[in-house]
């Protein structure tokens, strides 16, 4: 890591499971997801004043609307969410002949499409019944394609600068991979391996994409996020992070020159939270010399 990179732990709300980081950029604010303690939280970096809204359910990511508010992952269902009244309403649920699924991580494409991944409930921390979920997106009209089965943990997604590739985690596969995708009709195809971890290096998370269309990836019990160039397929660089379950990333700031990194401490013995007070914290990395891009509200 080059020595000018500053790590700091910017909020410790004692996260569980903090997941699915996002930039507001209208409201200057980080949002971010507990997902087993079941908030959404929203935070400011120049007040450092933070809020939230409590779900019925484990509540995965979080999008803005362009009609206002907010979409959510809670449980099976994409809710929407008044945050002035704490209202709560199910729009679509996914996995309806799985029960014991949920959400994971969604992400709105560069139209304005919600993706969304599922995955089977968890045993423990990534822990699962293998190959439950599925991969779906959901249109402004709430029309729903499945375009994924027997995924087992459906995670990180983004897009490529010109919107032709689709890059997609699957974790407990250690690989990062890229679809050929159809921006007019969200069609993917094409799959190939980007990144491979090998066994013991942690599982890959959540992803964003810079500016440059390179990928930045939480290394879940790997304590890092890789910088990986996706032509190359080669790691460029590595920010080490005080705490072994990084689940997520995103840039933010005012010129999205700062990345955020989400944590969890859910899994964690006793032993190991005295090792990491800081684990289920927000960290803030800056001076890495490069910037990220704006998040995409979904349409309807």
């Amino acid at each position: 890591m080059m020595s000018s990179v500053k790590v700091e732990c910017v909020i410790k709300v004692g996260a569980l499971i903090g997941e699915g980081p996002l930039w507001e950029e209208s409201q200057q604010t980080l949002m971010f997801v507990d997902i087993a303690g079941q908030k959404i939280h929203r935070w400011r970096p120049t007040t450092n004043q933070s809020e939230s809204v409590e779900t019925a359910d484990f509540v995965s990511f979080v999008v803005p609307r362009v009609s206002g508010g907010y979409l959510a992952g809670m449980g099976r269902s994409i809710v929407a969410v008044e945050w002035s009244t704490q209202m709560m309403t199910s729009l679509v649920e996914l996995d309806e002949d799985k029960p014991n699924n949920r959400l994971n991580d969604g992400k709105v494409d560069p139209r304005g499409r919600l993706l969304a991944g599922t995955m089977g409930r968890e045993k423990r921390p990534a822990e699962v019944q293998r190959q439950q979920g599925s991969l779906f997106s959901v249109t402004s009209d709430l029309s729903v394609t499945k375009h994924l089965t027997q995924v087992d943990i459906s995670n990180g997604m983004d897009w490529s600068l010109d919107q032709k590739t689709f890059f997609y985690i699957d974790s407990l596969s250690l690989t990062v991979d890229a679809f050929d995708y159809d921006s007019d009709s969200g069609r993917l195809g094409n799959r190939r391996v980007v990144y491979h971890l090998a066994e013991g290096e942690g599982l890959p998370d959540g992803m964003t994409v810079d500016a440059d269309g390179r990928l930045w990836v939480a290394i879940y019990n790997g304590g890092r996020v890789l910088n990986i160039d996706p032509e190359t397929g080669v790691c460029l660089q590595t920010v080490s992070l005080p705490v072994t379950k990084t689940t997520s990333c995103c840039f933010g700031g005012p010129d999205f020159s700062d990345l955020y990194v989400t944590s969890a401490s859910l899994g964690l013995d006793q032993s190991e939270r005295r090792k990491q007070p800081l684990a289920g914290g927000v960290f803030r990395v800056s001076g890495l010399g490069v910037k990220g891009r704006p998040s995409v509200s979904f349409s309807g």
